[in-house]
């Protein structure tokens, strides 16, 4: 007994030791998450920009980053990214910049924020290489800023001009017996098209072959305008199917040579001054943000409010625009007396209405007391142009998508689907004709019909109100550049939809000269949240993420979400603009 005494409280002493050996050790990992070391930059530093990673407005944090490798950082969002390229102009550390041009999955506006920054580095005298194995041409509109760009001799360029495809479900639900009793304002408003339609309307097809043509043309003169080329030839290049293999882009000078990835290496090198054998000291960007202080202080204090997301009721998830969050957010920037200026960055293809007007109301009232100016991002539109028409002044870049004034309310009827396809029937009591509302499991009254359609003319017109009132236009006017119909930024600002072409900076700057200071810090909202709650946060979604994914996969989990999305809407009066529009 005595033995097994001792061997017990041996393993057990043993157990203690090893668990306190584990909590010392993960004390030391999450002291470095709360107080991480910066990393060093060495001399000869090239920043390197990764096209293929998607930048959002705001960081995108990485919170277990410090426990696995040295190389996981957060991602910065686009304004950081603008910010640490302006910083590493003046950075005697930093000698150039190495493009990665091998995919790019963000809008034409983040793209544009990026290029600009990227032409404004270059006026240090500084390098600018790009390189891809298989440049898309969202990438190509960035890389065509850099001094160099390369390719790989057995990858290529894409030079073929930009394309939408949709896809309609009037078929399948027909097959299905499910009737989408659809209402909408608009006749642009092509968010419930896929829903109604078999085929493009011609007025969707209008607008949108208007809007990739922007695109398309901006896409031809920016490459002509960097490359000196003629704009003439490069159309020709895309018309007649010109460029197809590697060498066909060289031949027409869209890129400098065919190199590997070592090739290239090897001539940064030379750039560099450094032996051949030498590593060359890249620099991601993600690893530069936390490098360095690139954030400006100042004695005065400008609000910066990020909303990027679907425009909701109530508070809303991560990455929604929640009226009651907004609300409150804007609310306390306007109460806050140290807050001189208020700029509102919107990426947002819009949502609910009345969480669009409730937002908007909070914008309007923040107005008269201090400057509010908004940036828009790649999307602005419907609900999202709603809740800014009001500010002081509003900033687009030329590929912003905005405007979709229009509304619809989506109430299907699930009836013969449940009867017919699952056997299941309804049934039930009500003291008066119309109670218990809207419901999916039985066709709409004609009253109640009419009163949604009514409900969704009385929302436009007082979109269109909000917009006249705010833009300075007459109702009849913003009707007719309204009916749900899309611009681009260039095209919106000579309609009178926004004041200026600028970026984020841009109307920060405005903000400033608008609060009469040159001496100012940003404090930005949202605000990060603790390290426990992005663990947590992070953990259930990717849990819940991937457990669908792996069901459904990638395809079927768009589709879901695509349903998720429309099942929300239910009901609801919408200002949004398409459900899913990929321009490739």
């Amino acid at each position: 007994m005595r033995g097994f005494f001792k061997t017990f409280f041996a393993a057990l002493l043993a157990l203690i030791a090893f668990t306190a050996i584990i909590v010392v050790v993960l004390a030391g990992k999450v002291s470095g998450l709360l107080s991480p070391k910066k990393p060093d930059i060495a001399a000869k530093t090239v920043l390197v920009i990764d096209l293929g990673q998607s930048y959002r407005e705001q960081e995108q944090s990485n919170p277990l980053a410090e426990l696995g490798s040295e190389d996981q950082y957060d991602v910065p969002g686009i304004y950081d990214l603008v910010r640490l390229v302006r910083y590493a102009k003046t950075d005697t550390a930093v000698k150039g910049i190495y493009l990665k041009c091998n995919g790019d999955p963000n809008g034409f506006a983040t793209n544009e924020e990026i290029r600009n920054a990227v032409l404004d580095f270059k006026t240090s005298g500084k390098f600018v290489y790009a390189y891809g194995d298989v440049i898309p041409q969202k990438a190509y509109y960035v890389a065509n800023t850099a001094d160099k760009i390369y390719c790989n001799p057995k990858g290529g360029l894409e030079w073929k001009g930009f394309a939408v495809e949709m896809t309609y479900l009037k078929g399948a639900l027909q097959k299905l017996e499910i009737e989408p009793q659809i209402f909408y304002a608009g006749k642009f408003k092509s968010a419930t098209e896929p829903l109604r339609e078999d085929h493009m309307s011609e007025a969707n097809r209008l607008q949108l072959t208007e809007l990739l043509g922007d695109f398309y043309n901006r896409l031809l003169y920016t490459t002509a305008q960097q490359r000196r080329l003629d704009t003439v030839e490069l159309r020709k290049c895309v018309n007649e199917h010109l460029v197809h293999y590697p060498k066909d882009a060289l031949t027409y000078k869209l890129v400098d040579g065919l190199k590997y990835d070592d090739e290239v290496k090897d001539e940064l090198r030379g750039k560099l001054k450094i032996d051949r054998h030498d590593a060359i000291n890249f620099v991601s960007i993600c690893k530069y943000a936390k490098a360095v202080d690139y954030k400006a202080s100042g004695k005065d204090n400008i609000a910066v409010i990020y909303a990027e997301g679907e425009v909701v009721d109530g508070k809303g998830d991560k990455d929604e625009i929640g009226s009651d969050t907004y609300r409150t957010l804007i609310r306390k920037a306007r109460f806050d007396k140290d807050i001189k200026a208020i700029v509102i960055r919107i990426n947002s293809g819009g949502g609910s209405s009345l969480a669009s007007e409730n937002i908007w109301r909070e914008v309007s009232l923040a107005r008269k007391e201090k400057p509010v100016v908004v940036s828009f991002g790649d999307v602005s539109a419907s609900g999202a142009y709603y809740l800014s028409c009001n500010a002081d002044s509003i900033f687009a870049l030329p590929g912003t998508i905005t405007g979709s004034i229009g509304v619809f309310i989506i109430v299907p009827n699930f009836q013969q689907f449940f009867n017919n396809k699952l056997g299941v029937t309804f049934d039930g009591v009500k003291t008066a004709p119309e109670a218990g509302g809207l419901t999916v499991t039985k066709p709409l009254t004609p009253l109640q019909r009419f009163y949604v359609q009514n409900g969704v003319d009385s929302t436009y017109q007082d979109f269109k109100t909000r917009v006249a009132d705010g833009r300075g236009r007459t109702i009849d006017y913003v009707d007719s550049i309204g009916q749900g119909r899309v611009w681009t930024g260039t095209k919106g600002l000579e309609l009178g939809l926004v004041d200026r072409i600028g970026n984020m900076q841009d109307a920060i700057d405005c903000a400033a000269r608008m609060a009469k200071t040159t001496d100012y810090n940003l404090k930005e909202y949202p605000e990060p949240k603790g390290f426990l709650d992005l663990v947590m946060g992070n953990f259930k979604r990717s849990v819940s993420m991937k457990a669908m994914k792996d069901e459904l996969g990638e395809d079927g989990y768009r589709t879901y979400m695509t349903i998720k999305k429309i099942r929300a809407s239910v009901g609801v009066s919408q200002a949004k603009w398409p459900f899913d529009l990929t321009i490739e």
